[in-house]
């Protein structure tokens, strides 16, 4: 069923795989093209991004709107995942947004589901090697949604960066028809990546989370100096990380953008990702690092 928000009225909600496929068809019979972005709610400044982006790739915008169990592990923070429909609803409407798509886990995972996509060596490393299932649910619900959605491109943000390269490296395997665009990280003007969870840290803990940011200041300091030794950036964010109150590194590593693979030595541009937990709240951000010396060719 879908039907058409009150405070939104140039919104279609809808809420069933069946009427997601069938407005999809209908959309593409019309020689539309759609752009999906993929997200688990509770909107801010980055979501908006990819909206903006996706409105810029195809004539229709849909936005999905689903908190996956399927990525979280045991303890991980699956019921106390911000949500607020309302507030999202308008935001999108603001955006220009053409449809929500908001189902239930019960029609993604029905009754003896058993069907899911598994990543390979892309999801062992960074925050696969401490969540071991998360990615398994990641590809399994973004493969559900481009079934569903049908969409000619899908914007993902760079944020989530190993969760860009796994989801490329899966269309790529399985022959989907989607193009797979990336957009940049958006931060808060200290600094701090936005995400959704940062509306659960505590007053007092953001000088903590931005210890993430000056982390990774340091290391493009470092390489500008002509440090290009990985141990002796990882060792030199740990410090600063470490240096703030309720900090609790997941990891800290330099490797391959491609394939992230950690690189010992940085010859050519690197990705620097990390993943910390202030008090409860774990928090991902990376960056770029290039030398001076690199010259592509």
């Amino acid at each position: 069923m879908f039907f058409f928000n009150k405070k939104a009225a140039e919104i279609k909600i809808i809420q069933t795989p069946k009427d997601m496929i069938a407005e999809s068809r209908r959309l593409r019979g019309r020689g539309r093209t759609i752009a999906l972005v993929p997200t688990m709610g509770f909107f801010h400044e980055g979501h908006l991004s990819l909206m903006r982006e996706a409105g810029k790739r195809a004539q229709r915008t849909v936005t999905s709107i689903f908190v996956n169990p399927a990525q979280f592990g045991p303890g991980e923070d699956f019921d106390t995942y911000p949500r607020d429909m309302d507030r999202d609803m308008e935001m999108a409407r603001n955006e220009g947004v053409d449809i929500v798509f908001a189902p239930v886990a019960d029609d993604l995972y029905g009754p003896g589901f058993q069907t899911y996509v598994e990543p390979s060596d892309l999801a062992r490393r960074l925050c696969g090697r401490s969540r071991p299932h998360h990615f398994r649910g990641v590809l399994t619900v973004v493969s559900k949604l481009f079934h569903m959605v049908r969409p000619h491109v899908a914007v993902f943000g760079e944020k989530d960066y190993q969760q860009l390269v796994i989801v490329k490296r899966m269309v790529r395997d399985l022959d989907f028809d989607v193009e797979i665009a990336g957009a940049p990280i958006v931060r808060e003007k200290n600094g701090l990546a936005m995400s959704s969870r940062n509306a659960r840290l505590k007053p007092g803990q953001t000088p903590s989370a931005l210890s993430l940011f000056a982390a990774l200041g340091k290391a493009r300091e470092m390489v500008e100096a002509g440090t290009l030794s990985s141990p002796k950036m990882i060792g030199a964010a740990a410090e600063i990380i470490q240096s703030r109150p309720e900090t609790s590194i997941d990891y800290i590593s330099i490797c391959d953008p491609d394939t992230l693979e950690d690189v010992d030595v940085i010859e050519r541009p690197a990705l620097m990702a990390l993943a910390v937990r202030v008090g409860k709240i774990r928090l991902i951000d990376n960056a770029l690092l290039c030398p001076k010396t690199f010259r592509p060719n």
